[in-house]
């Protein structure tokens, strides 16, 4: 990939020279900005990002992840000041469950969430027993069966929102199957299961279009935008760092706001948010 993602490749093995233990954050100010980050789209966008943070006397570090845990413990640590794959309601539940003191530092795109065709391609299709796959983790799991009771396959107990597991499906008149993976995993099953619900950077790396492939999924101009926002994440207090203000300025910037629409075909969506 270009500059920024080579370079990254050695990031890991270099991180402790430009970590700072949170407790000395403010007591350094340096002009390298390390962020963690799942591959598409974010750390593409971050890509686009780092020549004009560059011009503001910035250098850009990215690391890619493949997994939704390391990014948010290597903030945690001090490792990396920021990183850049996931939404609000996986933020807090992650900090609830691991103790962790990760906050929002600004959204900057939302990602809709879909049902794409596996050995099946409608829902007309679907028999009895069918597999259906899901991510694991706790709020893309409910978000996932939320969207499945959308689409009248599943219905669920009353009440049951973004903690929803498949021990609140309450009717399931199709006997489906519901298959629990790795966010990560879903895709790679396309060929086993009749639907995948799928993230919306997965479904990009999967070779999906959300206009064209997907079979059903959440409108952009839902409460669904505001709550599954894809955010910077850093360390608490470290959201007001002057690395960290500009790093958000130029993800909300014009120049990468065009890019976003120009690229991924409605699959990520800048976020906008709403003056008061």
């Amino acid at each position: 990939m270009k500059k920024v993602l080579a370079a990254a490749l050695a990031g890991a093995l270099v991180v402790g020279a430009f970590g700072t233990v949170n407790a000395l954050a403010g007591e350094k100010e340096d002009t390298t900005i390390t962020v963690a980050a799942s591959a598409t789209p974010h750390a593409e966008i971050l890509e686009q990002a780092a020549p004009i943070l560059e011009e503001q006397g910035y250098t850009l570090d990215v690391t890619v992840f493949e997994d939704y845990v390391q990014p948010n413990l290597v903030v945690e640590s001090g490792d990396f000041d920021a990183n850049y794959f996931q939404h609000i309601p996986y933020l807090n539940s992650f900090n609830e469950e691991q103790g962790t003191h990760l906050v929002n530092a600004g959204g900057i795109h939302y990602e809709p969430f879909g049902i794409y065709p596996g050995t099946k391609a409608d829902f007309g299709d679907i028999a009895e027993g069918d597999d259906i796959a899901v991510p694991n983790d706790t709020t893309n799991e409910a978000r996932a069966l939320l969207l499945l009771q959308d689409n009248g396959i599943l219905t669920l107990k009353e009440g049951a929102g973004l903690t929803a597991t498949v021990n609140d499906i309450e009717e399931n008149p199709y006997k489906v199957n519901i298959v629990e993976l790795e966010a990560a995993q879903v895709a790679r099953v396309v060929n086993d299961a009749a639907f995948v619900v799928l993230n919306g950077n997965y479904a990009m790396e999967a070779g999906f279009s959300v206009a064209k492939d997907a079979i059903a999924y959440e409108s952009a101009d839902s409460e669904a935008a505001k709550t599954y926002v894809n955010v910077i994440a850093v360390y608490e207090g470290n959201e007001e760092s002057e690395k960290i203000k500009a790093l958000v300025d130029v993800l909300k910037s014009d120049e990468i706001t065009e890019y976003i629409n120009n690229t991924y075909d409605g699959a990520v969506i800048p976020f906008i948010e709403e003056a008061e």
